[in-house]
């Protein structure tokens, strides 16, 4: 079965990148589908409802297997808001990025891709052979709320505009979410036990706390159980704590990063890399960083956090992860720094997501579904498409400031669990935007209190985009392709390696001599020359 799998993988990698170098024009001579289709009469360019006549449309994405889209109150609601029917063709999320390559090389698409999370290559790819409808003249005419946006937010319309000057796909907007990646947080018990009312700043000052956690029993069960730091991504490496401990040395996470000065750094190259290895390699021998942090899952992490045995741990808030209510005792990890520079780099969310919704040249109506979907990018659709239709677990107080309340869960059980049921934004990346508003009234103490943590320890100290979304050209993507897997591969087994002292840091010149062989050079000149073209657009 692996042999097969292994097969299909190639085969449809290279009947993409058989179309990523065909070029970009064949959307022109195959029929771009930007211009007028014979229904566009029959759809309002504004106000509902959106059709003059009932329309079906089908529709592909993911499903995270606790939804029946079917008879999804959002899409009940929105059928009745706008006259489209939705029929869907959806695959589990697990398998949905197989399904979707599979559908795109088919001959035979769905008329909208919805949550699909369509890489760049893939828009240019499948723009560029007709296959996906270009999409800005759909918003000129046909989405007031979408152009609104790209008009007020230039570096949006940048980043999702491919090559050839069309826009294949519409993105998640994230305006109200800063972090990066979720943030690490303190177990508040142990810094109280341990008599620690400030957090630490520098990295010294981390290590001794971790110090602490190992050897003062903070947990007060009179056992040598304490985890200080833990990890948990399988197959990622440290992913989930490189975030934050790298800024330490002033590098980004990603594996290409812009500086100040506008130069592009391929990260497994630079010296602050080097020095962020040292360092979690001194974690490791000392037992401070837990030694199943390469290989345990997020589930037997959090078993040991909820037996109150960790000390710092990644999660997207603190009381969830220790199974408890919420609370504003585990403080917000402030990015520490090393006396190798002056100040931490702080890795900001990028705001945009892009391939979330594309529409296919067999789509009856783009237009239709054009409108259909601008609704989601507009205060009162974001609001229904994250929380569910009105009158279900929320309702409006004022409406004209968009003040809301919620409403007692109808089976009296989980929130967030009854909300996944009623909407398809849960888990995956649907097409809308996140507003402040969207939550307007809703916001309890704990909420305000992590916004704060945030806006202290994160965007007050000055948190940006480490690279901007864009695009490569087609060759340049091909070329990247090439050399990306290869290349992630290795810098993932040797940081591994480097951290658990399999492989000792002496030997990183031979290491730096092995990734220029690969390409890592080569990679940071490849994304110089797109973002010099994205920035100078």
């Amino acid at each position: 079965m692996k042999t097969v799998k292994k097969g299909l993988g190639l085969m449809l990698a290279g009947v993409m990148l058989a179309g990523i170098l065909s070029g970009c024009g064949s959307a022109e001579e195959k029929g771009s589908g930007n211009k007028p289709n014979e229904t566009a009469d029959k759809v309002s360019k504004e106000g509902f409802p959106v059709v003059k006549e009932p329309m079906t449309l089908t529709m592909m994405g993911p499903d995270v297997g606790i939804q029946n889209w079917d008879k999804m109150p959002l899409f009940e609601e929105m059928e009745k808001l706008t006259g489209i029917h939705m029929e869907f063709q959806n695959a589990p999320k697990d398998a949905f990025e197989t399904k979707k390559s599979l559908v795109l090389v088919s001959g035979t698409y769905p008329d909208i891709f919805y949550a699909a999370g369509l890489t760049p290559a893939e828009q240019v790819n499948y723009g560029g052979q007709g296959i996906l409808v270009p999409l800005e003249d759909l918003i000129e005419g046909y989405a007031p709320n979408i152009k609104k946006l790209l008009d007020e937010n230039p570096d949006i319309r940048k980043s999702i505009t491919a090559p050839d000057g069309h826009i294949y796909a519409l993105p998640v907007i994230e305006f109200n979410q800063p972090w990066y990646r979720n943030p690490l947080w303190y177990n508040g018990d142990f810094l109280e036990a341990l008599g620690m009312d400030k957090l630490p700043e520098t990295t010294e000052e981390l290590y001794t706390y971790l110090k602490r956690v190992k050897e003062e029993d903070p947990n007060k069960n009179g056992k040598a159980d304490e985890i200080p730091l833990s990890s948990a991504s399988p197959g990622n490496s440290l992913r989930d704590i490189r975030t934050w401990l790298l800024g330490a040395f002033g590098i980004y996470e990603e594996e290409i990063y812009v500086d100040d000065s506008d130069k592009v750094h391929y990260t497994p190259m630079e010296e602050g890399y080097k020095e962020y290895l040292t360092y979690l390699n001194r974690l490791w021998n000392e037992d401070l960083l837990d030694h199943e942090s390469f290989s345990q899952t997020a589930e037997q992490r959090e078993a040991k956090a909820r037996n109150n045995q960790v000390g710092l741990f990644s999660a997207w808030t603190a009381f969830q992860m220790m199974g408890e209510e919420p609370n504003t005792s585990d403080p917000m990890f402030s990015p520490v720094v090393s006396e190798s520079v002056d100040k931490p780099a702080i890795a900001k969310n990028k705001g945009i997501n892009t391939g979330a919704f594309a529409i296919s040249n067999t789509n009856p109506s783009p237009e239709a579904s054009m409108r259909w979907i601008d609704y989601s990018y507009s205060v009162e659709g974001a609001t229904m498409f994250s929380k569910g239709p009105e009158g279900i677990l929320w309702q409006y107080t004022d409406k004209e400031n968009y003040v809301k309340e919620y409403l007692p869960v109808p089976d009296g059980g989980d929130r967030e669990e009854y909300r996944s049921k009623i909407t398809p934004n849960y888990g995956i990346p649907a097409p809308t935007i996140n507003l402040p508003e969207i939550s307007k009234g809703l916001m309890g103490d704990v909420d305000a209190w992590i916004e704060n943590e945030t806006k202290t320890k994160l965007l007050d100290r000055g948190a940006r985009i480490p690279f901007p979304v864009l695009f490569l050209t087609p060759e340049e993507q091909a070329e990247v392709t090439t050399m990306t897997s290869d290349l992630n591969t290795y810098v993932r087994q040797m940081e591994a390696k480097f951290v658990t002292g399999a492989e000792p840091i002496a030997n990183w010149d031979k290491y730096i001599g092995t990734i220029k062989k690969m390409g890592g050079e080569r990679m940071a000149e490849i994304y110089q020359a797109a973002y010099d073209r994205w920035k100078a657009n």
